[in-house]
């Protein structure tokens, strides 16, 4: 073999995709679950004097964090969900508005279930023995995601039910990945207003399941194998979101897991859409180079 063709034939093998290799803050290749924690509507302007949430601050305290996380444009939800689980922005998976129930625009790459490739087809082709579950309260979830790939797909009729249902899921299957939407303070900040005490009231809610899912995985021995991170959507201003205030824009970013160096507060652009890269970071995925998304856990 010539040295020409060796070189055409290194750039072929190499330019269909994105190794997650040269990690700089994952200690160890332990980490076999990820539990991805979305709480609709929870803006980054949130975490002031006024938040009682002690177990996110414990979370951003023993991790990694930003506050200045950008959502993508418009600042509402099938949006921003389907970029986060995505790895890419709308003009790439097709999903633009905020109840889309189907691409309005053609995926750039078409994949299960006639839908742009998410972290969970990533799971499914690089991790085929693992269990994948997504659970969430609002309906519209359910239209962002590889059904026919998962484990388990549940709809859940409050946020309890939602919690009670996921943490059934992560104690009895040991998924690789769990993503687990709540609808709150989203309900709360539409029909009361943010950053109103009926708001906070909802965000201290929040809280609590967080701190309900760290202390099961630890009471499960299952916390020194995970890694947890919480964000979301969107923001929001008065009864509402949508548009491009930095109060709709930026949201909490926040990592904890014992198998990730603790960083603190990042000062990095971190974008909703780097959330899937960082998971598929997290379990030592490739990522597929028609993702935008970067891993937030390099120091590039």
């Amino acid at each position: 073999m010539s040295n020409y063709t060796y070189l055409l034939l290194s750039v072929f093998i190499f330019s269909g995709c994105t190794s997650s290799n040269n990690k700089s803050y994952i200690e160890n290749n332990s980490i076999k679950h990820v539990i991805l924690i979305g709480s609709d509507g929870f803006g980054a302007y949130a975490f002031n004097n006024k938040a009682n949430i002690p177990n996110i601050r414990e979370m951003m305290l023993k991790g990694s964090y930003s506050l200045k996380a950008r959502a993508v444009f418009p600042t509402s939800s099938a949006v921003n969900w389907a970029s986060m689980i995505m790895g890419s922005g709308p003009e790439l998976h097709g999903f633009t508005e905020w109840g889309s129930k189907q691409p309005e625009l053609p995926p750039r790459v078409n994949g299960t279930d006639s839908i742009y490739p998410s972290i969970i087809s990533l799971i499914n082709e690089q991790l085929p023995n693992e269990k994948k579950g997504v659970v969430y309260t609002w309906s519209g979830i359910g239209y962002l995601f590889e059904k026919s790939l998962v484990d388990l797909n549940y709809n859940g009729k409050s946020d309890n039910d939602t919690l009670d249902k996921a943490l059934e899921f992560i104690v009895s299957e040991k998924p690789a990945f769990t993503f687990i939407h709540f609808d709150e303070p989203d309900i709360t900040g539409h029909d009361r207003g943010h950053d109103t005490e009926a708001y906070y009231k909802a965000i201290q809610t929040i809280d609590s399941h967080v701190g309900t899912i760290v202390n099961t995985l630890s009471k499960e021995n299952m916390l020194k194998h995970s890694a947890i991170i919480f964000s979301s959507d969107h923001g929001g201003i008065g009864k509402t979101h949508g548009g491009k205030t930095l109060l709709e824009t930026e949201i909490p970013w926040i990592i904890f897991s014992p198998n990730v160096s603790p960083k603190g507060a990042l000062n990095k652009s971190i974008v909703t859409y780097d959330t899937a890269s960082t998971i598929a970071d997290l379990l030592n995925l490739t990522i597929p180079n028609y993702w935008r998304g970067k891993s937030v856990l390099k120091n590039n």
